[in-house]
Formats: structure tokens, sequence, C-alpha cells
């Protein structure tokens, strides 16, 4: 699978120091970060230390500025399930999560089996009170809100042209796109999303020069080229899903933490979530809310369930199938990419962010798997293989308890 994108979101901490003095800040993980705060702002520049405590704490870092999610009073509800058997791939020896955590690096594992909590594991110092950055599986939560803003009259259909909306685009390669191929990553638009690049797109984004009352994200894209005709070729592009992100704004004339709060989290949530924002005061579309480890697993069921709100879905007829399924083969046998969910042949599907977050849905076998980590580097091919090898031994694992054999996610 291609790299989960990691929006280039900046965070800087000059003034962390300052406040320690007075004693705002007691917590001996937030003194040491601060005092080996990153030369260079970006995130995706820290070094693993500074990531363990800052993907917990972003709300404790003075100049990080978010909107908040308010949560439900009467959230969705996991019940108490039996311990899961998880056996290795023989079939007969018991997995070693242990191991697999340390591998990982992870905080969290929640595994939800027709509502009820089957596992739920906690590492490094972390816990279910905590908050976790989504990364990339903000992606997941934007498509579900155009969905919405569609059920709401907001936006047209996903047919609409980008322009009807950032009219800034007439005149651009983004002229002539639609909103499907923007969810589909297939605009045609050129883009680089090369992490270890710093002069690649998603290395230089957050860093353009603003326009007084223009997206910071617009002002990016407007001057990029066009590389293949719209909806043509399927290219993993971080950018967009901050346009996403716009398009819902602009559209419904809210910011998305508060969009977001009215269609999701007052109605399903049981804690507080917030969504960090860019240079120009918006969120950023395609990265960074934090929220509880059970909070990413209530939205995987959410999806799963219909995204209904008192029995009503809140996404039009036919979307989150759309949404789910493969729109877009990405190169890999099994996979597939549809509207910012990843897909896969037997009909599960993930929201996914990088340095290891993910929420994996299995409707056949009404599975859920919300799992937060802190990979080693930027490179992830391989935890992220591992994780995905995990996931088809859980699905086994309920396999084994319901007595059937189905096919497995690649």
């Amino acid at each position: 699978m291609a790299s989960s994108g990691a929006s280039k979101w900046k965070i800087g901490i000059a003034a962390a120091v300052a406040v320690i003095g007075f004693g705002i800040y007691a917590n001996w993980g937030f003194v040491k970060f601060a005092l080996n705060r990153p030369h260079d702002r970006d995130v995706l520049s820290w070094t693993v230390p500074q990531r363990d405590y800052a993907f917990a704490h972003l709300n404790e870092i003075p100049t990080v500025q978010a909107h908040t999610m308010t949560p439900s009073d009467m959230p969705l509800r996991f019940y108490p399930g039996t311990p899961l058997t998880i056996l290795n791939a023989d079939g007969k020896t018991t997995f070693d999560m242990d191991k697999f955590f340390t591998d990982q690096r992870a905080v969290g594992l929640l595994i939800i089996s027709d509502n009820k909590v089957r596992l739920e594991k906690y590492g490094k110092d972390y816990g279910p009170s905590g908050r976790w950055t989504s990364f990339s599986m903000a992606k997941s939560f934007t498509s579900t809100l155009v969905g919405a803003a569609i059920k709401d009259g907001y936006i047209k259909s996903v047919d609409e042209p980008v322009t009807d909306i950032i009219p800034e685009f007439k005149g651009t390669a983004y002229d002539g796109v639609t909103i499907k191929q923007i969810l589909t990553m297939s605009s045609g638009v050129r883009w680089n999303e090369d992490y270890a690049d710093p002069n690649s797109d998603v290395g230089q984004f957050d860093h353009v020069k603003t326009v007084p009352g223009e997206e910071a994200i617009v002002t990016y894209l407007k001057k990029l080229p066009r590389a293949h005709p719209p909806g043509t070729v399927w290219h993993y592009n971080t950018g967009e899903t901050g346009l996403i992100g716009v398009i819902v704004m602009r559209a419904t004339h809210k910011p998305l933490a508060q969009y977001l709060s009215e269609k999701i989290w007052s109605h399903t949530m049981a804690m507080p979530g917030f969504w960090v924002l860019d240079t120009t005061g918006h969120e950023i579309g395609g990265c960074c809310i934090s929220a509880s480890l059970a909070d990413y697993a209530r939205f995987g069921q959410f999806i799963m369930d219909g995204a209904k709100v008192n029995g009503q879905s809140i996404v039009p007829d036919g979307w989150i199938a759309a949404a789910t399924s493969k729109q877009k083969d990405i190169d890999h046998p099994g996979r597939g990419y549809g509207y910012q969910w990843w897909s896969y042949d037997d009909g599960s599907f993930s929201a996914v962010g990088h340095f290891g977050q993910t929420i994996f849905v299995d409707p056949k076998r009404k599975l859920v798997i919300a799992m937060n980590a802190d990979f080693p580097s930027n490179d992830e091919h391989v935890p992220m293989e591992a994780r995905f090898a995990f996931e088809r031994l859980v699905q086994q694992a309920v396999d084994r308890e319901d007595g059937v054999t189905r096919p497995l996610m690649q």
C-alpha cells in the first residue's frame, strides 16, 4: 500500500520553555520535549522521543491551535466481551501480543466484535482517557463530511466541479476537476508526496506565503501543473484532502470541527476531541484530529452501522458502499482506494494514518480494530505490512469462533 499521507502541520514550541519556569507544565514528559525541541518545526523530522510525547499531548503545546469537538451525553456503547483468542498463521500457537506491541511501538489496541470489547491493550504510559493524533485517518472523517454536506444540500453531488465551490481554481490545473476526482485522488494534478524530500510538495505546501482571505492549501495548489487528464490516474496526495476540507468549509460556511460535532461527535463520541488548525486558522482536512482510542473505534462502528444518527443516515443512500469500496486501483492485488478510505477485496476497509494509526472495519465479521502507534521512522512499509498481517489473524480468530472460513483482507 502507498504510504499514508502525513499532513505538514507545523508546531512552534519556542514559548514552551518560558512557561515551564512558572510551573504551568509539571509533566516531566513535556519538560523533556521542550528542552529537546527540534530545530525544524516539521513533525516529520522530530525524534522518536519527541513524537512519543507530542502525539498524545498536542493540546499542551502552547502554539498549537485547535477547534474542539463536543462529545455526546449518550455515546455509542461497547459491551464487555470474552477475550479473543488470536493464534499465529499456523493456527496452533498463541500470537505474542507483547512482542507485536514492542515491534509496532504501539500505544493502544482495541478490538470490537459485534459491539463487544474482545481485546483492549495500552502501552507507553498511554491509556483509555488519553487522546492520540490521527494523522491521515482524518481523511476518512473529512470525506464522510462531504457525504453529509451532500445529504444536507450544501453540495450538489460528487460530480460537481471543484470550481463551483472554489472559484479561485478557474484557469488552473483544477479547472475541470470534480469533487469525486479529489475524493479518489485522481485529479491528475502533479504532486510529490516524498516525505524524505524537504523540497517535495508535501514538504513545502505549509510554507506557502498566504493570501488574505484564502486558505493556505488553495494558495499552494493553484500553482501546480497538470500531469494527467482528470480521473485517469490514482496518485496519493495529502494536499487534496486539505482541499476536501476547504470544500466542506466553504459549502457549509462552518469550521470542520463544528460540522463534525454537529453531524457525528456530539451523537457518538465519549470524549472531547480536537482538530489542529493550519497557518490560516482552518482545520487541516487531511490530518491531525486528536481522539481517544475508543472514539476512533466508535467512528469505525458508526460507519459500519450505516452512519446513522437517531435512526437516519447522515449521508446519502449508497454513500458508504461507494466510499469504502475500490474506486481506483492502487497497483496492489486485493487493495484499492475509495473516498479517502483504503479498500480490500474481501469487503473490509481502513482509515490509515502515518506512523501507525489505523481503524480497520470488516462488516462481514462485525469487526472493528482501532490501533495507535508511533512507528520508528517515516519508512512504514514493514511495520504496516505487519499490521495488515495481524488484522488477518484477527479475522481468522473471529472465523474460528463462528465456525466458518471467509476470504481475508490482502
